[in-house]
């Protein structure tokens, strides 16, 4: 009888361990909006005294706790309603532990706004990889944005930092921190007639459900690992952006990409092909209903081949699809897709045309124009 009581106790100490353990799942993290805040006793002002004092997080270095209409001189912090957000002055971090599961793509999702200074930056460390995210473009009319960064687990329990490091006159100056989400990756599969992984974009980056501005894909120069499985983006500090069907015009399935840095900004893919066969690329070619009114267009590159499609946008959605004859030069073959210039909406926030549904399949017949190689 004695046996048995013990072993039924340490099955449910085991059970209690194994919940404790749990990896993280899809979503927001522990008190990633920062509603529970510190006690009044663990802050100066604005200021958070306390390591420990933020609930699931701990901090260190200038950490202030900023409630909407908070204002900074005469300036009013760019707090969204009815929330809450951490500022990081000076040398400043906020860090969370993070049950994961090893050899496991994970990306991280966080809402980010400037406030005084003029160059200010991120740097995104998950033990023990780390990345510095830039954020003084500001892509949205709010001055909130939404970065993602990638990592893969290297250990079963990691810490997950974001630190500020910066260092201003006024140790308070600093950027905004608010929201920050957890989504695994999924390695892309090859799919039935499509060379690419990851094609349609219907997996990347954790898209907040009350965010209508989308997601920041970070270049790999700033992270080693895409949050956009399959695909990279190169640049030295441009972005893409991802959005979603929820609150944008999708030409097929969930997910798609806008191209809102011009020529600054790449987005590429390897795939094996075999030199001198032919090869077709078809994509979709459109806008977001975001408000991008003009002459849009994106060009495409593969192999020698070159192709620029025009768009005309309204700002209202819509789509067009697209096809690019090549024929291999290479056992690997680059596929590239740029917008040809920089647009802007009327607020003046940068905007561009939306690429997805993007296909690669073998041809009977092809003739590939000559063009110039895009060189990266």
């Amino acid at each position: 009888m004695a046996r048995s009581t013990r072993s039924v106790a340490l099955f449910l100490v085991l059970g209690v361990a194994a919940r404790a353990v749990s990896a993280v799942s899809d979503g927001m993290l522990p008190n990633g909006h920062f509603e529970q805040g510190p006690d009044k006793s663990q802050m100066n002002g604005t200021r958070v005294m306390s390591p420990n004092a933020i609930p699931h997080w701990e901090i260190s270095g200038f950490v202030e706790y900023i409630g909407s209409g908070q204002k900074q001189d005469d300036m009013i912090l760019p707090v969204p309603e009815v929330e809450q957000a951490v500022r990081l002055g000076n040398d400043a971090t906020i860090r969370q532990q993070l049950n994961v599961i090893r050899h496991t793509y994970y990306s991280i999702t966080f809402g980010a706004a400037r406030t005084c200074a003029q160059a200010e930056k991120l740097n995104v460390s998950v033990t023990p990889e780390s990345g510095v995210l830039p954020i003084q473009t500001v892509y949205t009319s709010s001055g909130w944005d939404s970065y993602s960064w990638a990592f893969r687990a290297k250990h079963s329990t990691v810490w997950l930092s974001i630190h500020n490091p910066g260092h201003e006159d006024d140790p308070a100056c600093g950027p905004l921190i608010d929201a920050i989400a957890i989504k695994a990756l999924h390695p892309p599969n090859h799919v039935k007639n499509n060379m690419l992984r990851n094609g349609d974009f219907e997996d990347g980056p954790y898209i907040f459900p009350n965010t209508p501005w989308g997601v920041l894909v970070p270049p790999i120069m700033e992270d080693e690992h895409s949050p956009l499985p399959g695909w990279t983006i190169m640049s030295d500090t441009k972005v893409v952006k991802y959005v979603d069907a929820a609150h944008h015009a999708v030409p097929r399935g969930s997910y798609a990409v806008e191209l809102v840095a011009g020529r600054e900004a790449a987005l590429v893919q390897e795939v094996r092909t075999v030199p001198g066969r032919p090869y077709r690329l078809s994509f979709s070619v459109g806008d977001a209903a975001n408000g991008c009114v003009g002459h849009l267009a994106v060009v495409a590159y593969a192999s020698r081949a070159t192709l620029s499609v025009p768009y005309e946008s309204r700002g209202t959605g819509g789509s067009k699809r697209a096809e690019l004859a090549f024929v291999a030069d290479h056992n690997l073959t680059r596929v590239v897709f740029q917008s040809a210039n920089h647009y802007m909406k009327p607020d003046a926030t940068l905007c561009g045309p939306i690429v997805d549904d993007v296909s690669l399949v073998p041809a009977v017949h092809a003739h590939a124009p000559t063009a110039r190689r895009l060189r990266m």
